[in-house]
This record gives C-alpha cells, sequence and structure tokens, in this order.
C-alpha cells in the first residue's frame, strides 16, 4: 500500500517526466547517501531511482546530471541512465533508471580497473572544469588552472581548509603548519595532463549493475590529476588488488606513487573534517608530521 502523500510527490515527479500520469506499482525506500532521499519506483516503464532534497543547493541535482553526463560521453565507464531533473512539491529531485543489483562479475575489478584508465585517458588543456559543482553537500570550486598543483593548492585544500577555519575546526597555528606544505608539492607531484575524473571514488559510489558490470554514480567530476583519483579510492579501502593492476597495465603510473598517495589525500580527508567533525583530523596530523 502506498502512502499517500509519497506518492502524491512520486506521481508529481513521474508526470513532469514522462508527461503523463505513469501508474505507480509500488516503492522501496533505498539508500541516497549521507543526504538526499532516495527511493526505488516500480512502475509500468520499469524501476526507476528516484534521489530527492527540499533543502539542498538549487543546482546541486543539475550538476550531478552533469557530471554524470560528462563521464558517460566519454564511453568507457558505465553509469546510470539519466532520466530528468527538477522541483516539485517544494522538493528537488533527479531521476535515474534503477540499477539492478547483481552479483559481481568474475572480471568486475579488472574491468573497473581498466574503464577508469580509459576514461582518465580524456583530456583537456587545464585542470579544472567550465563550471563549479559539489563534493557531498559542500561546494566544488573548479576555476580552471594550467598546473596541477596551483590548482590543488588554490582550489581544493585553500578552500577546505578556509571552510575548516571559519567553522572553528581547526585554528591558525594548526593552518600555519598546513600551509607549509604547499612549497613540497612541486617536487612530489608528477606533471600529467589533466585527467577527467569522477572525483569522489569511494567503495560506495561503485556499485554492481547489469550482468555484475561495475557502475559510477555520485561524482564531482573535474578535470584533475589522476594519481588523486586513485589516492581516493585508497583512503576507505575496498577496492580490490586486481582494480589497480588493472590499472595500471592499462594507463601505467609514474613510480613512486604509494608515497604520494597520502599528500593527494589531504583533501578528501579535509573534506570529510568539513562535512563530519574533527575525527578526521588524525590523518591529516600524520601527513604533516611525516613531511614536515
Amino acid at each position: 500500500m502506498i502512502e499517500t502523500n509519497h506518492e502524491q510527490f512520486f506521481q508529481a515527479v513521474l508526470f513532469q517526466i514522462f508527461g503523463y500520469d505513469l501508474p505507480l506499482k509500488g516503492y522501496q525506500f533505498v539508500s541516497g547517501g549521507c543526504i538526499n532521499n532516495a527511493v526505488k519506483l516500480d512502475t509500468e516503464e520499469g524501476e526507476l531511482f528516484l534521489k530527492w532534497n527540499a533543502d539542498t543547493a538549487d543546482d546541486m541535482f543539475e550538476k550531478e546530471a552533469q557530471g554524470l553526463q560528462l563521464m558517460k560521453a566519454t564511453h568507457t565507464v558505465n553509469i546510470p541512465e539519466i532520466l530528468g531533473l527538477g522541483e516539485a512539491d517544494g522538493k528537488k529531485f533527479l531521476l535515474l533508471d534503477y540499477v539492478a543489483e547483481y552479483r559481481r562479475s568474475a572480471t568486475y575489478w579488472k574491468d573497473l580497473g581498466s574503464s577508469l584508465a580509459a576514461m582518465h585517458k580524456t583530456t583537456q588543456d587545464s585542470f579544472g572544469l567550465d563550471h563549479n559543482n559539489f563534493i557531498g553537500r559542500l561546494p566544488q570550486r573548479n576555476t580552471q588552472e594550467k598546473g596541477w598543483v596551483d590548482f590543488f593548492i588554490e582550489h581544493r585544500l585553500e578552500v577546505q581548509l578556509g571552510l575548516a577555519i571559519y567553522n572553528k575546526l581547526v585554528d591558525q597555528d594548526f593552518a600555519k603548519r598546513f600551509r607549509h606544505l604547499y612549497p613540497i608539492l612541486p617536487g612530489e607531484m608528477p606533471e600529467e595532463p589533466p585527467a577527467l575524473v569522477h572525483g569522489d571514488l569511494w567503495g560506495g559510489n561503485v556499485i554492481v549493475g547489469y550482468k555484475g558490470a561495475p557502475y559510477l554514480i555520485d561524482p564531482a567530476v573535474h578535470f584533475g590529476h589522476r594519481e588523486a583519483e586513485l589516492a581516493f579510492t585508497r583512503l576507505f579501502g575496498g577496492f580490490d588488488r586486481s582494480f589497480y593492476q588493472s590499472y595500471h597495465e592499462s594507463y601505467p603510473l609514474e613510480p613512486g606513487f604509494e608515497d604520494r598517495v597520502d599528500l593527494y589525500n589531504l583533501y578528501p580527508l579535509l573534506v570529510h573534517v568539513n562535512l563530519f567533525g574533527t575525527s578526521y583530523l588524525s590523518g591529516i596530523t600524520q601527513t604533516l608530521r611525516r613531511y614536515l
């Protein structure tokens, strides 16, 4: 039995996207991450995935859809079909094809590694993007720069560090010490062409879809350093060794990547400080001790 208050919203979304009263057979609430509400809709057009939020930034779902489309346009990685986005009953929403859950195929991790490597070969002249977007619920500034280290410092580290100072999560002494890392970065990070990256690639943003294949969701897309993407996959674990082997076979990394992982992960750790609190400062402090 469908509850009336939910049904009215779901039906309003379906009418807005499909242009007619699409019968709704049922629904099941599913995980929408830490920010949004999400539901699987069972309709006569098949199973659909609806995300919504009454309090999100006006363009959050628009930017998510743009990121998904950018990745999909490379024809390298699996992305859910975008059916539409908009606002209904005062709630902003994004409607996607529901990616049915399968068991992982025997080549799941290998396929993810090779497809991500292929996507990373998509490049442009500058690091950044022609529009800003979000990482989680935090704005992500993508002002374009010719050099990776300039982009990383100015539009990744400094933005999040400044937010942490503003929110009194770190003090000025911490910030001063943190900034002592900046002169070290050019000598540590190899020069690479800008790579189209997912931007928020942890285990929760890779799901098992059709025929057990990997699908990418919830991006924070930009043209960045591909090593930063791979470093992020190491932050919370969960990626099989064959993923890294397959990636390296398809698009080898410069020697010494293992020694650079902690530097790249300063950005997602600062993001987590600003989203979830000071418990994530310990990882940053360890990196500061190592380099300073």
